[in-house]
């Protein structure tokens, strides 16, 4: 995330402390006694129009959540079909979801937001999903929804206008399968990834906003204005997601995957097409009753599984061998591995789809957090697609956590579909420094043709990403290589001066991206990265709209020195220029 000189130590020191109030035990809040609703434990809230203390309980749980920032508390608010009146605040690890099968089936009149009052260059680890709001609150029939990383907001409808910011800075987002009837505002936001969305205007940006398939993006030629359009999706299924079928039990519907190239939602004209998957095939898992042993038991009997709000301490990685099974985490749901293994292997096979899970190292070193493939994969997935859906991966903030790589893509044709993978900058006292929470990479493609959508990957140690395996496509990608290195000599690799934080390996001969972002902050020593991207030349790459950021820092020299393989300007403090000022620098397409 970034932390910019303007954002000061008191501030982080405020969120840390806050976080403090989340340790407490859970707040008492009355559960409905429906014979019929799945067991998904304390911290599920359910929701339906004839309920009359819905503000009350949310407000007990925003008033815990709003500044726990590495808080171990995980909460899920689940909307039947119906209107409500209300202003439903989402923080720190709170996830909401509508149970209709059009985002029109729950409408809320008022707000569904979430706030910034220092700005949110911090507001991340929350996500919305398939509702519709009529703004009320704020004016101008505006919904805030101001974010940065590993905040989502899929397959909503706001009846009215939607602004991605209020006060301060913020750092970036992902908008997908949305319809905003009004104006979308980006403000401060630095960039911003939108995938199959539709509005009435978007207005706004700063360094790169890019869209895929949306129905009336902005107008005006990268790089005079910060914008990448890619007029159709090539591939997507949207993410699975929980609904109460025609019956009134509950379901998980899976949309259909989609090979041609789509534009706008998949619900604004008409039903989604897809699958339901009735609730008894699914295993509830719960943080309190379950470990590894239990849930791969229920996985190994061919269970699809649902992972509730809560910690998870994993002794041994959770195993997803059965094509096409349903990982869905609710919640901000958390794996953390503590005996060194990784957190989920998943097989080298068709179909799987992993959603909204938080990875979190543990202090004993893990190989990796999320594995899909093993070494060596080779078989093709093509037809049916691995995808996997908002995946955020952490080493340090909570506790001091190492890692060699967050996620490790072994299997070809894998889709990702919202990623930030972040070495923590800031955290719990004696979580975060150069020693202390180590991780080399944050992501490591080793298959063939993965595409990812809206990557983010920040502040790991050597690559942030390295793309071993032929046919990639990257749409939208932001990342900020490391503020801590102690010197040049800790962070380099033979005579190149630190590391790529987008790496194309030398002997990959295709592969395409668009708006791929680098950014440098060196908190102190006088540190340069010869190359803020790394890629070969040669016909079969591509690559689209690609810039470098310096966002200041203290030392005389320092920064980046060529956006692309020795191809664009240099970032770097030089005399004459501000130590805390930006410097941007692009290159419009390599080779």
């Amino acid at each position: 995330m970034n932390t910019k000189p303007f954002q000061s130590l008191p501030a982080i020191l405020i969120f840390c402390l806050g976080s403090l109030s989340a340790l407490s035990a859970d707040v008492n809040l009355p559960r409905p006694k429906d014979a019929a609703t799945p067991d998904f434990g304390p911290n599920v809230l359910i929701f339906d129009p004839s309920m009359t203390n819905i503000q009350e309980q949310m407000n007990a749980v925003i008033a815990r959540q709003q500044r726990a920032q590495f808080g171990t508390n995980r909460y899920a608010y689940l909307f039947k079909p119906g209107k409500y009146e209300l202003d439903v605040q989402i923080a720190y690890y709170m996830h909401l979801m509508g149970l209709g099968r059009s985002p029109d089936d729950v409408q809320i009149t008022g707000a569904v937001r979430s706030r910034s009052p220092r700005g949110a260059l911090v507001n991340f680890w929350r996500t919305v999903e398939n509702f519709s709001v009529v703004p009320t609150i704020d004016t101008n029939n505006v919904n805030t929804w101001a974010v940065s990383q590993a905040a989502t907001m899929r397959r909503a409808h706001i009846k009215g206008n939607l602004n991605l910011w209020e006060n301060g800075g913020s750092s970036g987002g992902y908008l997908a399968d949305s319809k905003v009837d009004g104006t979308v505002t980006s403000g401060s936001q630095q960039q911003w990834f939108s995938r199959n969305d539709e509005w009435g205007r978007w207005n706004g940006g700063i360094w790169s906003m890019v869209f895929v398939g949306t129905i009336n993006p902005p107008t005006g030629q990268w790089p005079a204005r910060p914008y990448t359009v890619v007029e159709k999706t090539p591939l997507v299924r949207e993410k699975p997601y929980l609904i109460i079928d025609d019956a009134g039990k509950y379901a998980v519907f899976v949309p259909a995957l989609k090979t041609g190239a789509t534009q706008g939602t998949s619900w604004s004209g008409g039903a989604t097409a897809g699958t339901v998957l009735p609730i008894d095939q699914f295993y509830i898992a719960r943080p309190d009753k379950d470990t590894a042993a239990t849930i791969n038991a229920a996985l190994s009997q061919g269970k699809n599984l649902i992972l509730t709000p809560g910690i998870y301490q994993v002794d041994t990685p959770i195993l997803v061998t059965r094509p096409n099974t349903v990982v869905l985490g609710l919640g901000l749901a958390t794996l953390v591995p503590d005996k060194g293994t990784s957190a989920m292997v998943v097989s080298d096979v068709d179909g799987v789809m992993i959603c909204s899970i938080l990875f979190d190292a543990a202090p004993a070193k893990s190989p990796s957090l999320l594995q899909v493939g093993e070494p060596g994969s080779k078989a093709s997935h093509a037809s049916n697609p691995i995808f996997l859906y908002d995946i955020f991966g952490r080493a340090g903030g909570p506790q001091a956590g190492v890692v060699d790589t967050m996620v490790v893509i072994n299997s070809s044709d894998v889709v990702g579909d919202c990623l930030w993978l972040w070495r923590a900058d800031h955290g719990n006292r004696g979580t975060v420094g150069w020693d202390i929470n180590k991780n080399d990479r944050g992501l490591v493609v080793n298959g063939n043709n993965v595409t990812m959508y809206g990557l983010f990957v920040e502040h790991c140690q050597e690559y942030q990403t390295l793309w071993n395996g032929n046919g990639g496509r990257v749409y939208f990608y932001q990342c900020e290589m490391p503020y801590d290195p102690p010197s040049q000599d800790a962070w380099r690799h033979g005579d190149v001066l630190g590391y790529a934080g987008y790496k194309v390996a030398d002997n990959v001969t295709t592969h395409e991206a668009w708006g791929i972002g680098v950014y440098a902050y060196f908190r102190g020593a006088p540190i340069l990265a010869e190359n803020g991207i790394e890629a070969p030349k040669g016909a079969g790459i591509k690559m689209h709209h690609l810039f470098s950021i310096r966002l200041g820092g203290n030392a005389a020299v320092a920064g980046i020195k060529h956006v692309i393989s020795g191809v664009g300007d240099p970032v770097t403090n030089t005399p004459g220029v501000s130590r805390g000022a930006s410097q941007k620098a692009t290159v419009n397409e390599y080779p």
